[in-house]
C-alpha cells in the first residue's frame, strides 16, 4: 500500500515580510514532496498574501493576536485540527505558545527550532538555527533531515534557495486599476516610506520627494502606497514635490488594503521602499527594488530578487535593531543622501 502523502499545516509568523519570506520553504517541501498539501495556520490579514502563493493548499486564521497566550482558545483550535489529520507541523516563530497548537492537535511529526521552553511540545527539535545567516535559510532548513541540516553550505547558499514568488493575475491587476482609475500608460515606481517597526527604519520623507522630483520628467508616475498609520508621511512625500508635477503621483496611503497593495505593486517596474514587508512583497511579486535600511541590516532579511540595490550608511552606531534611534540624530537615514537612491536606481536600470 502506497504511502499517504503528507499533509501539513505550518504554524506562520505574524509579520508581513517573515509571512513573504516563509514561502520558500513551502517552495522546498513541494519539491521534495509534489503531492504534499500545505496548510497555514496564520493571522487572518495575511490571506491575501498566502491566496497568492500556489503551493498553499489553504489558510486556517489564526484567532489570537500576537502576543496572546490564551491557552483554553489554542486547545479549543487544536482539538478541532484533529480531525484534519495532519501528518507534519512546522512551527515557525519560537516562542512556546506557538507549539501549543501542534501539541493539542496531536500532529506526529512537529518540527521547529530550539525556542523558549518547546522541550516536549516538538517532535523535532533543531538547536543550530545559528549556522544559517538568512532569515530563508532558518526556514528552508527545517525541510531538510537533521543529519543534513548542518549548515548555509549544506543548503547551497542564498542564492540557490527558492526566492518568494507571488502570483498576480492579469484579472487581478485589472480589477484593481480599475477600482483605483490607475493606468500604465507610463512606468511606475511605487516608494513604500512606511515601516510599522520604528522611525528607525524611515528615510524622510524630503528625500523620497526629491526622487520623486528627478523620475518624473525622465517619464515615470510614481504611487506611494502605505497604511493608514503612513498618511501623514506620505503627504509630507507629496507637499515636498514640485508643483508641476504632483499630477503624476498617486497617493495611496491609507486607501488600499494589503491584498490590494499587493496587487498594484506587481504594477510597478521598480519600489523604492524602507526595510518593510512593502519590500518583501514587491520583491516577491517581481518588482525591481532599492531597498533602504536604517538601523537595521540586510544581513538577515534582503529582499529576495536578483533585481535589488541595497544602500546604507556605514556609520559606526548602525546596525542597532533599535525603533528608534538611542542618540537622537538618526544619521544612519539622514546621510544617506537622495543621490544614492539616484544612483542606484540608474545602474538598475542601465
Amino acid at each position: 500500500m502506497p504511502n499517504s502523502p503528507m499533509k501539513i499545516l505550518i504554524i506562520g509568523p505574524s509579520w508581513v515580510g517573515d509571512m513573504v519570506m516563509s514561502q520558500s520553504l513551502y517552495k522546498k517541501l513541494k519539491e521534495q514532496h509534489q503531492d504534499a498539501e500545505i496548510h497555514v495556520l496564520a493571522p487572518a490579514w495575511c490571506k491575501p498574501i498566502l491566496d497568492r502563493m500556489p503551493e498553499v493548499h489553504s489558510s486556517i486564521e489564526m484567532p489570537l493576536g500576537h502576543g496572546a497566550l490564551d491557552i483554553a482558545t489554542r486547545y479549543k483550535l487544536g482539538k478541532a485540527l484533529r480531525k484534519h489529520n495532519f501528518t507534519h507541523s512546522y512551527i515557525l516563530p519560537n516562542s512556546a505558545k506557538s507549539a501549543l497548537i501542534p501539541f493539542f492537535a496531536k500532529i506526529p511529526n512537529r518540527i521547529g527550532w530550539k525556542g523558549e521552553m518547546r522541550f516536549g511540545l516538538l517532535t523535532d527539535i533543531r538547536t543550530n538555527r545559528k549556522d544559517f545567516q538568512y532569515m530563508i535559510e532558518r526556514y528552508c532548513a527545517l525541510s531538510q533531515p537533521k543529519v543534513a541540516m548542518l549548515s548555509s553550505e549544506s543548503l547551497g547558499g542564498l542564492s540557490s534557495l527558492p526566492y518568494p514568488e507571488l502570483n498576480v493575475s492579469d484579472a487581478q491587476r485589472d480589477e484593481v486599476l480599475t477600482k483605483f482609475k490607475l493606468n500604465l500608460e507610463r512606468p511606475i515606481v511605487g516608494l513604500c516610506p512606511g515601516a510599522e517597526f520604528g522611525p528607525a527604519k524611515q528615510w524622510p520623507p524630503e528625500y523620497y520627494a526629491e526622487l520623486t522630483n528627478y523620475l518624473i520628467p525622465l517619464g515615470y508616475s510614481v504611487w506611494i502606497f502605505g497604511s493608514k498609520n503612513d498618511e501623514l508621511t506620505s503627504s509630507q512625500i507629496l507637499n515636498n514635490v514640485d508643483s508641476n508635477l504632483q499630477k503624476e503621483v498617486v497617493n495611496l496611503a491609507g486607501k488600499s488594503s494589503l491584498v490590494e497593495a499587493t496587487d498594484l505593486l506587481s504594477c510597478c517596474d521598480t519600489v523604492v521602499s524602507n526595510d518593510s514587508g512593502a519590500m518583501h512583497i514587491a520583491a516577491a511579486v517581481g518588482c525591481s527594488v532599492i531597498g533602504i535600511y536604517g538601523s537595521t541590516s540586510p544581513d538577515y532579511t534582503p529582499p529576495l530578487s536578483d533585481k535589488v540595490a541595497i544602500l546604507h550608511t556605514d556609520i559606526s552606531c548602525r546596525p542597532c535593531f533599535k525603533r528608534e534611534c538611542p542618540y537622537g540624530h538618526l544619521k544612519c537615514l539622514k546621510e544617506l543622501a537622495p543621490k544614492r537612491a539616484i544612483e542606484a536606481f540608474n545602474t538598475l536600470h542601465a
